[in-house]
C-alpha cells in the first residue's frame, strides 16, 4: 500500500491534482462548521446537546451536508439541492423530448442540460434554505425554544441567512467542477464521498461508547465482509458479445471485430436507494409541521404515521424494501434502452451471435435486463434495511455507517477515483496503481 502510494506522489502532475484535491476538500469542510449570519452558535451547540436530532428526516439530509445542516452553517444544505436537480433533469429525459434530443447531441447538449441543473439547483437551494431556515426560527430543527438558534427574527436576518445559504450551494457547485477539471475524480462524487465520510468517526465512536466491545468488533468484522461484497457486486457484470461484420470501404476492410456489452448487476447504482428515502421521508415532515398541541387528542394519521413508519416497524422495512426493488426497475428502464441499442447495433452492422438484428435482438437485450436486474434490486434492497436492522437489534441511529446510501456511495466513489488514478498513473509509467 505504501509503495502505491508512493507511486502515486512520484508523479508531479498527479501530485498537484491530488494536493489540489485535498486543498478543495479542506475549504468544503470549513465551510460546514461556518455559522450563517444571524445564528448563534452557543444556542446551536445547547440545541444539539439535547439530542433531538436522531432518525427521520435528520438522519438522510444532515449525512449528505456532513453534518452542516445542524450546524446551521453557511454550507449547511450541503450538496442534496444537486443532487435532487440532477435526478430531475435525469428523468425528464423521458416525458421532455427536448432533453433527450440534448443527451444524443454530445458534448454541446450535456453541456446544457448541466447549465439546466444549475438553474434547477439554485432553485431548489432557495427552497430548501427557506424551510431550513424557517424550522430554525421556530425551534422544529433542533427541538428547542423559539429564538435559541436566531436570536433576531427580523426579516433582513431572514432573507440574509437564505441568500448565504443558497449562496453555499452555488459555492459548493463550483468546488466540485474544479475539482472535475484540475483535481482527481468527479468533483461532486467526492464532495458526497466526504461529506459521508466525515460523519463515519462519530458513528463508530457512538457504538463503542454505548456498546461493549464485543459489539463493536463484530460490526467492523461485519463491516468489512459487507464492503467487500458490495465490491464484488459492484464489480460483477454480464457482458453479452457483439459481433461486427466486415465492410468493404474502398480498398480496405473494416470492421469484423468482437466486443461486448457490459450490463453491470447493479445498474441502476445508490438513486432508488435515495428515491425510496425520500419518499418515506415525507410521513416525517409532515408530522414535524403537525405536531399536536398539549391537550390536543392526536388525529389517526398521525398516530398510523408515529407508529409504522418510525423506521423500526417491520411495516416500514417491508415498504422500504419493495420500493427499492421497484424504483430498481424504474430507474434502469429509463436508463437503458433496448431500442435504442439495438438500433445503433444495427446502424454500424452489429449483431448478438446467435440473435437477428432489429427486434429480436431488442426482445433479447430486454430479457437480459429484467434477469440481471432481479438480483441487483434485491441486493440494493438488502443494503437499504442494514440500518434499519441494525437499529433494532443494538439501538443504532439510522445514520449506521456501515449499510444503506452511505456505504454504497462510499465504495462506489472509491472504486472509481482509483481506477481513474491508476489510468494516469499508467499514462505517465505505464504501470498502474495496484499491481
Amino acid at each position: 500500500m505504501f509503495s502505491a502510494i508512493t507511486r502515486v506522489f512520484a508523479s508531479p502532475d498527479l501530485r498537484m491534482k491530488i494536493l489540489f484535491t485535498l486543498g478543495i476538500i479542506t475549504i468544503y469542510r470549513i465551510g460546514a462548521f461556518i455559522p450563517a449570519p444571524g445564528v448563534d452558535y452557543n444556542g446551536v451547540q445547547r440545541c444539539l446537546a439535547l439530542g433531538n436530532t436522531d432518525g427521520g428526516l435528520y438522519s438522510f439530509v444532515n449525512m449528505f451536508s456532513g453534518g452542516a445542516m445542524l450546524q446551521v452553517s453557511v454550507f449547511a444544505l450541503g450538496i442534496m439541492p444537486y443532487i435532487t436537480a440532477a435526478i430531475i433533469v435525469q428523468l425528464l429525459r423521458v416525458v421532455i423530448p427536448r432533453f433527450e434530443a440534448l443527451q444524443r447531441e454530445g458534448a454541446q447538449g450535456q453541456a446544457k442540460l448541466t447549465q439546466y441543473t444549475r438553474y434547477l439547483t439554485l432553485a431548489l437551494a432557495t427552497l430548501n434554505a427557506t424551510v431550513l431556515v424557517t424550522m430554525a426560527r421556530s425551534g422544529a430543527l433542533l427541538g428547542c425554544e423559539p429564538g435559541e438558534i436566531i436570536p433576531d427574527d427580523s426579516m433582513p436576518v431572514i432573507l440574509l441567512m437564505i441568500l448565504v445559504m443558497t449562496t453555499g450551494v452555488a459555492m459548493i457547485m463550483w468546488l466540485g467542477e474544479q475539482i472535475t477539471e484540475r483535481g482527481v475524480g468527479n468533483g461532486m462524487s467526492i464532495l458526497i464521498f466526504v461529506a459521508i465520510a466525515a460523519g463515519f468517526p462519530g458513528s463508530m465512536r457512538q457504538i463503542w461508547v454505548e456498546q461493549d466491545w464485543r459489539v463493536f468488533t463484530a460490526i467492523c468484522v461485519i463491516g468489512l465482509c459487507l464492503i467487500a461484497a458490495i465490491v464484488f457486486v459492484e464489480q460483477s457484470q454480464r457482458r453479452v458479445p457483439v459481433q461486427y461484420a466486415k465492410k468493404q470501404v474502398g480498398r480496405r476492410t473494416v470492421g469484423g471485430t468482437s466486443t461486448y456489452i457490459p450490463i453491470k448487476v447493479n445498474m441502476a447504482g445508490v438513486i432508488p436507494v435515495i428515491f425510496s428515502s425520500s419518499v418515506l421521508m415525507l410521513p416525517s415532515v409532515a408530522m414535524q409541521f403537525n405536531q399536536p398541541t398539549p391537550g390536543e387528542e392526536p388525529s389517526g394519521i398521525f398516530v398510523f404515521l408515529n407508529q409504522y413508519f418510525d423506521g423500526a416497524h417491520p411495516v416500514y422495512m417491508a415498504t422500504f424494501f419493495l420500493m427499492t426493488v421497484g424504483f430498481t426497475y424504474f430507474y434502469v428502464s429509463i436508463t437503458f434502452n433496448p431500442n435504442e441499442v439495438a438500433e445503433n447495433m444495427r446502424k454500424y452492422g452489429g449483431f448478438i451471435p446467435g440473435i437477428r438484428a432489429g427486434r429480436p435482438t431488442e426482445g433479447y437485450l430486454a430479457y437480459v435486463i429484467s434477469r440481471i436486474t432481479f438480483p441487483g434490486s434485491l441486493y440494493l434492497g438488502f443494503v437499504a434495511l442494514i440500518p434499519l436492522i441494525a437499529f433494532v437489534l443494538i439501538g443504532a441511529d439510522q445514520n449506521f455507517p456501515f449499510g444503506g446510501t452511505s456505504i454504497l456511495i462510499m465504495v462506489g466513489v472509491g472504486l472509481t477515483t482509483v481506477k481513474q488514478i491508476s489510468a494516469q498513473m499508467e499514462q505517465h509509467n505505464y504501470e498502474g496503481l495496484l499491481r
